[in-house]
């Protein structure tokens, strides 16, 4: 028997996101499409310079979420690898794919720019990523479907961007647009702390904590980077590490995903990820022939039985 022919679609895709996103940030960068250097980034320790990439280390560090992104789709495509859960849900590796993808010149705009709008592109392109989490992460909770995601995924999006709007400073996360951000990781780790708890699912838990292991390195070079380990003129920069190393955890954070699998035993037929009764995508399957009905029909039928019928 020949092996499956490998999925092309999820790669296409991303790559083109990437070609074009790309290609996009580099004529708004060469054209000042983003606006005027307003010092947005600057506190990341790399010095500006006169070129035409203000941040050079902090910018291309970025190309890391862009492979990142495309190792996923890559992956995506091999018939069987995506696990229980992402096949049950179709497109939804691709789509996180492109997210990853976007991070990069997302992240970039701001640090080649350090203009306000390439600010909010940075911003916006870790709420995507961040929003994706937290509702992958409740669909599978509530045993949902994929409308449940979208859902989640819009209203953890408007909530970053209603928070984000508050102009104040905060402690250690800096301003309120970060401390979105951080909220729904931390909301999206505590769900599937709870996931891997019911047993529903085989997790890969391995991939989960070099994910977490990642973004914790990641947070602690993001903040010493700013000020201890700081050289404004070296192109060796921490918050370039950050950068890398979101990249890493973003891409373990999928291996974990793709490597769910229903966990045997008999509370299999309850998990979100596969139900012999339910379509990919559809919701959770009710439980049949039980509850208040059926011990209503169970009294109705020893309520019909007469006197000859006991003593035989």
């Amino acid at each position: 028997m020949s092996p499956m022919p490998r999925d092309r679609t999820p790669i296409l895709i991303a790559a083109t996101t990437a070609i074009a996103s790309c290609a996009l940030l580099a004529l708004s960068i060469w054209f000042g499409w983003l606006g005027p250097d307003v010092g947005r980034g600057a506190n990341f320790c790399e010095a500006p310079n006169g070129w035409t990439v203000r941040q050079p280390a902090n910018t291309f560090s970025n190309a890391g979420f862009v492979v990142a992104g495309l190792l996923i789709a890559w992956h995506a495509g091999v018939p069987g690898e995506a696990g229980k859960g992402l096949a049950a849900h179709r497109y939804l590796a691709t789509f996180m794919a492109c997210l990853v993808v976007l991070l990069g010149p997302g992240s970039a705009a701001m640090h080649a720019t350090q203009s306000t709008v390439g600010g909010h592109l940075d911003m916006s392109s870790m709420y995507l990523v961040a929003s994706f989490a937290v509702a992958y992460a409740a669909m599978r909770w509530l045993r949902g479907n994929v409308r449940l995601f979208g859902a989640a995924f819009v209203a953890a999006l408007a909530f970053c961007e209603l928070v984000g709007l508050w102009r104040g400073e905060l402690a250690v996360v800096m301003h309120s647009g970060n401390a979105a951000f951080a909220f729904l990781l931390v909301a999206a780790i505590t769900i599937e702390v709870l996931i891997i708890r019911r047993r529903e699912v085989r997790a890969r838990i391995p991939y989960a904590l070099t994910s977490l292991a990642s973004m914790l390195a990641a947070f602690v070079i993001w903040n010493v980077g700013k000020v201890w380990l700081c050289d404004p003129h070296s192109l060796i920069q921490g918050h370039a590490a950050w950068h890398i190393l979101c990249a890493v955890s973003v891409y373990f954070l999928y291996r974990y995903y793709a490597g769910e699998e229903v966990a045997d035993g008999p509370r299999q037929g309850r998990s979100s990820l596969e139900d012999p009764r339910r379509k990919p995508g559809a919701g959770p399957v009710a439980r049949v022939g039980s509850g208040p009905r059926r011990s209503w029909r169970r009294w109705r039928v020893a309520a019909a039985v007469t006197p000859a019928e006991e003593e035989t």
